[in-house]
C-alpha cells in the first residue's frame, strides 16, 4: 500500500457560538501541539469560520465548512460560495453528508455541482458516500455505492480529482451509537477504491484518502485504522469535545 497520510476530521454540525467555537478550537491547539503524523481538520458553523480560522493560523489543524453552494455568486439567499469559504480561511470542505441528502435535498448531481465548484476554487472536496438501514438490510449497499459515485464524481478527470477526499458513511451509523466493524468498513473502502480506480486509473486509487464515519470513538480507532484501506476517519459527536477529539487523533497502530 502507497503511504496515505491519514485525515482526522471534525464534523461539528450545528453546534457552538462563535466564542464556544473559539474555545474548542483554542484547547484542541494545545492538546495536539505534538508532532503528529497525521492531518487534522475541523469544520465549525459558518458563523465560526473566520474567527476560527485566525486561532488556527501557524498550527497544524485546517478548517474545513460543513456545505457549499455550487454558484460563485447571486441571488441565492443565504447559500455560501466556495470562493466566500477561501476568504474565510477554508481549505476543506464537506460535500453529500447523509443528513444534506436526508434533510435539505442533496443529489447525487447537486454533489457533483459543488465538487467543481470546490475543485474550482482550490478547496479539498471530502466528498460522502453511504447507504441506510434499509439499504444495507436489502443488500443494496454496493449499488447505492457504484450510483453515488458515478453520478457524484461524473466528467471530471483523474487531474481534477487529484486532491478529493471520500468518506463512507452508513447512514444507519451516524449518531446511532452503531458501529461498521472493521471488516465491513473494510470491504466497502475496498470496493470505493476499486471502482475509483476503474474510473480514474491506479495512480489515483491509490492516492487517494477514503475516511470512514459513523461512531467513531477513541475506543474503537485504532482497530479501523489497522484495515488497509481505511485512511482515516470522519468523526461527528466526538468531535465536539477537544479532549475525546484529540485521544481519538492521537490513535496508535
Amino acid at each position: 500500500m502507497d503511504h496515505r497520510k491519514p485525515l482526522i476530521a471534525g464534523n461539528w454540525k450545528m453546534f457552538k457560538t462563535g466564542p464556544e467555537a473559539l474555545e474548542t478550537a483554542d484547547r484542541l491547539v494545545k492538546l495536539l501541539s505534538t508532532t503528529m503524523d497525521v492531518d487534522v481538520m475541523i469544520a465549525p458553523p459558518f458563523t465560526a469560520l473566520a474567527l476560527v480560522s485566525d486561532l488556527l493560523k501557524k498550527t497544524r489543524i485546517s478548517l474545513g465548512a460543513q456545505n457549499l453552494f455550487w454558484e460563485a455568486e447571486g441571488a441565492y439567499t443565504g447559500e455560501i460560495s466556495a470562493s466566500m469559504l477561501v476568504s474565510a480561511g477554508c481549505r476543506y470542505v464537506i460535500v453529500g453528508h447523509s443528513e444534506r441528502r436526508q434533510y435539505f435535498g442533496e443529489t447525487d448531481e447537486t454533489v457533483n455541482q459543488k465538487i467543481k465548484a470546490a475543485v474550482t476554487n482550490d478547496l479539498i472536496p471530502v466528498m460522502c458516500v453511504g447507504e441506510s438501514e434499509t439499504e444495507r438490510e436489502s443488500k443494496e449497499t454496493f449499488s447505492v455505492l457504484d450510483r453515488q459515485v458515478q453520478k457524484g464524481l461524473k466528467g471530471f478527470s483523474a487531474d481534477e480529482m487529484e486532491t478529493l477526499v471520500m468518506a463512507y458513511e452508513p447512514v444507519w451509523a451516524i449518531g446511532t451509537g452503531k458501529t461498521a466493524t472493521a471488516d465491513q468498513a473494510q470491504e466497502v473502502h475496498l470496493f470505493l477504491r476499486e471502482m475509483l480506480e476503474k474510473k480514474f486509473g491506479n495512480n489515483l486509487a491509490k492516492s487517494i484518502r477514503i475516511l470512514y464515519g459513523g461512531s467513531v470513538k477513541s475506543d474503537n480507532i485504532t482497530e479501523l485504522m489497522t484495515m488497509p484501506d481505511i485512511d482515516g476517519a470522519l468523526i461527528g459527536g466526538a468531535s465536539l469535545e477537544p479532549e475525546t477529539f484529540s485521544k481519538i487523533v492521537q490513535f496508535q497502530k
